[in-house]
């Protein structure tokens, strides 16, 4: 199945009810940018999504990506193929300049707010996760050298990577240095070609198309050391070092000694090639560029991840979208056993059932409440660009606690909603002509890679919420002060009220006590608990938000028909959210504040 039907309607919803899209059109950064020009602009990727994106998804994962020998092609360079639908598609993707959106005009971007790169992505993964991989490492890398990339570096290479006539990546890992990014090992020496250049010899590893053939060059980011560098993350430096050279006038010069060595062959996302990479095996090292100051790399790094951490979330929410389109279909149109009060011996389609129905709630609910955290820290990141100082500092701090559980919560709900999809399709969804199990297949590594989910609990525990001593995290929460009051104060969602007034207690309870406790195995036991724990209630804070908006809508009584259906169905969205799910916080503070004990109580042989 590779149908897909973008979510329009929900992601104008959640612009501005949830975002205040208008807001923050407002901010000096964004003034040339107007509301319609942002939905023009979102109806034509979402077109471009579901026609030419999408029927390329079952290519990916069951043509994939293909390691070629140096042996067997022309230049005697290993190389890597990706399905000839790929190909095209990206060509056409090229022609569109959506990958420059969200980017400075002063190389070709389109200056709009980040938050509406998001909701590009959210379709673009919806349709193809594997190809649109290749976008999201392009947009982290153009991020990057924006920010710390000299003048002639971002003259030279920031236009071409904004069309996607040239891509990026980031490459950090190594055999020996994974999530301890700090045993890097790769060299970076001086050359004396007296351009300033390095020359990078070593292996790195997990590269996401780090080869293809969708591009004509691909410029890598990459952690070194240079000679006099210290240990650990202190030493690290970031350089430039793209596939090919370019020459003076921009086209491309020599073919650099950057060769992929092998591809990974993976659970899932099969389309987007894994690759190891060997720098300075054929010649002297590769020919790379200090990015920013020696030294500065993981700070540098840093504003790459932030991002593609919130991208790698929003992978979560595209998936289980996705997903849930089809389990929903599937259950209108599968017919089995007889719904409580249908008639006797007629079967009934399965949307009928109860269980059924709790599946789809579960993922619907879900679907939207991500949707809000996932966008309202996309706009959280752009306002803390304003020229305003204040609004700068608040959405800065708000926006780097955001991030971590935006990334976990996306990853990890995605993982369970892309379950219960395949779930739906029964015995179906087990066999792969469905298409149901892609979705979690592609989905599972999106708690692994850019940081584990225990990584992201660990930043958000240790740093985030620590930093502080919890007062982004409060002063966040009480700011949901009139919305839980405003729920008091209607008979329908009074429940939702009580409920979420209990999971933010949960929370503050929760923060409480591990920014008290001393012992450093009770606040890393306790982090992943934790971030489900906070991003769950922010969740339920953010969906009681949309549906007031929802009712508000219903109440000036200037509603169609299909209107009413819509606003209704994310006030009963988020009722469920309310009263369902967010009931789960109180289990998850128990098993945060029950300390490290428990964990350590059996010693390592035990096990």
């Amino acid at each position: 199945m590779t149908e897909y039907a973008p979510p329009l309607r929900d992601i104008r919803f959640a612009f501005d009810e949830v975002c205040d899209l208008p807001g923050l059109l407002k901010l000096d950064e964004f003034d040339h940018v107007e509301t319609d020009m942002v939905f023009a602009v979102l109806d034509e990727v979402g077109r471009f999504a579901a026609e030419v994106i999408a029927p390329t998804n079952v290519d990916g994962d069951q043509i994939g990506a293909q390691w070629i020998a140096g042996a067997d092609t022309d230049d005697g360079w290993a190389a890597v193929s990706t399905p000839e639908s790929f190909r095209s598609a990206y060509a056409k993707l090229v022609d569109s300049g959506f990958n420059a959106i969200p980017f400075e005009p002063d190389f070709g971007g389109g200056g709009f707010p980040w938050l509406v790169a998001l909701a590009v992505q959210e379709m673009f993964t919806s349709a193809n996760m594997s190809l649109s991989l290749c976008n999201l490492l392009t947009q982290g890398a153009i991020d990057a050298l924006q920010h710390h990339g000299s003048n002639e570096q971002q003259a030279t290479y920031l236009p071409k990577m904004l069309t996607g006539e040239w891509s990026g990546t980031m490459n950090l890992s190594e055999p020996q240095a994974g999530s301890d990014v700090g045993a890097v090992a790769t060299k970076a020496v001086p050359t004396d070609r007296g351009d300033g250049s390095y020359a990078i010899t070593g292996t790195k590893i997990w590269i996401t198309h780090g080869e293809q053939d969708l591009t004509e060059n691909i410029i890598h980011l990459v952690l070194a050391r240079t000679p006099d560098a210290k240990p650990g993350t202190r030493g690290i430096s970031m350089f430039l070092v793209p596939k090919f050279i370019p020459n003076e006038d921009g086209s491309l010069g020599d073919r650099n000694d950057v060769e992929v060595v092998s591809i990974e062959h993976k659970l899932g996302i099969h389309g987007s090639p894994t690759c190891v990479l060997s720098f300075g095996e054929k010649q002297d090292g590769a020919i790379g560029w200090l990015v920013g100051d020696e030294f500065t790399g993981m700070a540098n790094m840093f504003t790459m991840m932030n991002n593609a951490r919130l991208s790698v979330g929003l992978q979560g929410l595209s998936l289980a979208e996705m997903a849930y389109q089809h389990s929903l279909a599937y259950a209108h149109e599968r017919l089995q056993g007889t719904a409580p009060g249908a008639e006797r011996g007629v079967q009934s389609p399965i949307i009928e059932h109860p269980d059924v129905r709790r599946m789809l709630m579960t993922q619907r609910a879900w679907i939207d409440a991500m949707r809000y955290l996932m966008y309202f820290n996309g706009a959280t990141l752009d306002r803390s660009r304003s020229s305003d100082p204040a609004v700068a500092e608040w959405s800065t701090r708000l926006a780097a606690l955001l991030i971590p559980m935006s990334k976990s919560i996306g990853a990890d709900i995605g993982n369970e909603l892309t379950s219960i999809a395949l779930q739906i399709f029964g015995g179906m969804g087990y066999v792969e002509e469905t298409g149901a199990a892609q979705y979690l297949r592609d989905i599972r590594i999106a708690a692994i890679y850019e940081g584990t989910n225990g990584i992201q609990g660990q930043d958000l525990v240790m740093r985030k919420l620590g930093g502080d001593e919890g007062s982004t995290v409060n002063e966040f929460l009480a700011s949901f002060d009139d919305t839980i009051a405003a729920l008091a104060n209607d008979p329908t969602m009074e429940k939702f009220a009580r409920q979420l007034t209990a999971s933010f207690d949960d929370a503050r309870r929760s923060s409480d006590w591990l920014n008290a406790n001393d012992d450093v195995l009770d606040k890393l036991g306790g982090a992943s608990p934790y971030t489900r724990l906070l991003g769950t209630a922010l969740c339920g804070a953010l969906a009681g938000k949309a549906a007031l908006a929802a009712q508000a809508q219903l109440d000036s009584g200037d509603v169609s028909d299909t209107d009413r259906s819509f606003y209704d169905s994310k006030i009963v969205s988020a009722r469920f959210f309310g009263e369902q799910i967010l009931p789960t916080t109180s289990g998850l503070a128990a098993t945060v504040m029950a300390g490290a004990d428990d964990l350590f109580a059996m010693t390592a042989d035990q096990f």
